[in-house]
């Protein structure tokens, strides 16, 4: 049987602290705000009763809209008190329904979450067990739990970013993980040695994001191809270390660039070898079997000699 709803005084109901979504945009709940006014609250909030007040389990911005609104009554389903654990856990399962909710506050309570299962069964649950309780996939689970690791400078600057309107924000947490990874593999092939130059090159990369210098939201994943380049030896250390370098201290160079300059240089250049050793072998044969040079090769080869004079000048 469905539960019955019923009609309740906003003001007796209470926010959820165990709610992962902390940021809630202006602009949405005023389209929000506006159909309620024009239509009423057409789907009840969810509730429990805690101490004789509500608390909510779903329907926190049609509740702030209806406050706002100074609504006397809005319709509510009361529901089974739950425990901390079921509480966030019920909070999670609404989160897989909707996906509205920002990943960075969804990972601090992941973290709750974790801690709150670690505390009743004296051991932190396994990725598989906590996909389980937060109604998420394991790989959900360890992008959230890549957020975490981040500095704190960087998740307090996603945080600033998130409570811009959506129209207004630039930076996005994806920027940061992959920036993120692509400056790790370079510090494990250990063309970025210290933590003040991984720091330095961080900053610099999500500050070209910010300025919208570097618009493609994976470039930072071509760090890792010239780690492999330099771990195949195809690329020197010490010219990776001087492209990110510049990297990090070239505001307009972009990773795009470095690749380039390392790299697409390097594929390049032993294409461009191995042509001119087919060159230097037929040359070689011409001249062993005394053929004449025509007025067409003649001319071909003066090109080529002024063309390479030119570039071992530079």
């Amino acid at each position: 049987m469905a539960a019955a709803v019923q009609l309740v005084d906003p003001t007796r109901i209470a926010q959820n602290p165990e709610n992962p979504r902390l940021i809630f945009h202006q602009d949405e709940l005023e389209a929000l705000q506006n159909s309620i006014a024009a239509q009423g609250i057409l789907v009840p909030l969810s509730v429990f009763l805690d101490r004789g007040r509500y608390v909510l389990l779903d329907g926190e911005r049609r509740w702030r809209c209806a406050i706002k609104l100074s609504l006397g009554r809005v319709p509510v389903i009361v529901q089974p008190k739950p425990d901390r654990l079921q509480n966030i856990m019920m909070m999670f399962a609404i989160h897989n329904a909707r996906r509205d909710w920002d990943p960075l506050p969804t990972a601090y309570k992941l973290r709750e979450l974790e801690q709150e299962f670690a505390t009743r069964n004296e051991r932190s649950p396994t990725e598989a067990e906590l996909a389980e309780l937060a109604s998420i996939s394991r790989g959900e689970v360890r992008r959230l739990r890549t957020l975490l690791g981040l500095p704190s400078e960087f998740r307090q600057e996603l945080m600033d970013e998130l409570r811009k309107p959506r129209s207004e924000q630039v930076l996005t947490v994806d920027h940061v993980i992959e920036t993120t990874k692509g400056v790790s593999a370079l510090e494990r092939r250990g063309i970025v040695r210290t933590s003040q130059e991984r720091d330095q090159l961080r900053r610099a990369i999500i500050s070209k994001f910010r300025k919208g210098i570097e618009t493609n939201t994976v470039a930072p994943r071509q760090l890792a191809r010239i780690a492999r380049a330099v771990e195949r030896d195809e690329v020197a250390v010490s010219t990776a270390r001087r492209i990110v370098s510049r990297l990090a201290d070239d505001e307009r160079y972009t990773i795009a660039r470095a690749f380039h300059n390392s790299v697409e240089q390097v594929d390049f250049e032993h294409s461009l070898e191995q042509l001119l050793q087919r060159v230097e072998a037929n040359l070689t044969i011409h001249r062993e079997r005394r053929y004449e040079l025509g007025d067409s090769l003649r001319e071909t080869l003066r090109q080529l000699r002024r063309l390479i004079d030119e570039l071992l000048r530079t």
